[in-house]
């Protein structure tokens, strides 16, 4: 026993310091893509044809320089794949972190995202601010954003200090935490667990595939995200999201981060 304590005394304060100070990532960390369409040829699509889902189009509007090009966050893999196929360097993953945003049409960027998730209103926050019960819902997930929800638990980043808890039950819940594409066995099973949520009550899309259905778009046994079967509150996307990622999306939906723009975040 002694041993145990004095290991423990040797790791020292593990407990990272965000939101007070920014979070140390990984310098492999795909992060948020940045678009510059002022890069991209007429007529070229490579990373149109090389993205799995479908995420990047040509956007006659967006650009300033021939077609311009339009990314859907809530599609994205953060794949390397339309990075390596363009030819002239017009995409590229940056460090950023910050990716929730509360409308889904907010995911859809020409350049880079703009505007990330802003708080609840004054009486949500009354409500949740300082005590917000979730129940976690794998609906078909891979594990991969279930392992980064599970992991806000830990010592690391302590997510119960934000007064932010997973419960067993959704009774005792404010909301779902919904991961996965929403499969068809799955799709009841979702819909039951949110009318048993005792109202008001949110809901949270946490990965590409609660977002839009990630890999799975439009097959037949996907309903191609939580938004199609439920009215989701906060969108945070990646794939997985980085726990980090998750844990900003959550603070800003409660207010605890001011700022609904990247240069006041």
């Amino acid at each position: 026993m002694l041993r145990v304590l004095l290991a423990r005394l040797a790791q020292g304060h593990r407990t990272i310091g965000f939101p007070d100070a920014p979070p140390a990532l990984p310098d492999r960390l795909r992060g948020a893509p940045a678009l510059d369409p002022t890069r991209c040829p007429d007529g070229c699509r490579a990373c149109v044809e090389a993205c799995p889902t479908g995420a990047i189009a040509l956007d006659a509007g967006a650009g300033t320089a021939g077609s311009g090009l339009a990314l859907d966050l809530g599609r994205c893999l953060f794949c390397p794949d339309c990075v390596e196929a363009c030819p002239e360097g017009a995409i590229k993953y940056t460090p950023e972190y910050r990716l929730a945003t509360r409308a889904r049409e907010d995911l859809i960027v020409h350049g880079t995202l703009e505007r990330l998730a802003g708080a609840l209103d004054a009486k949500m926050r009354g409500l949740f601010g300082r005590s917000l019960k979730l129940r976690q819902v794998s609906a078909g997930g891979c594990n991969a954003c279930e392992a980064d929800v599970n992991v806000l638990n830990t010592v690391v980043f302590d997510l119960g200090r934000f007064g932010i808890q997973f419960v067993a039950s959704p009774r005792h819940a404010d909301g779902l935490l919904i991961t996965g594409p929403v499969t068809a066995n799955m799709r009841l099973a979702l819909i039951k667990t949110w009318e048993a949520v005792p109202p008001p009550k949110l809901v949270i899309a946490v990965g590409a595939c609660a977002i839009s259905g990630g890999p799975y778009v439009d097959h037949p046994e996907a309903a191609n995200g939580a938004g199609s079967v439920l009215p989701v509150d906060l969108f945070i996307p990646g794939c997985p999201p980085h726990p980090v990622t998750i844990l900003d999306g959550l603070l800003r939906l409660l207010g605890r981060i001011e700022g609904d723009r990247r240069d006041q975040g």
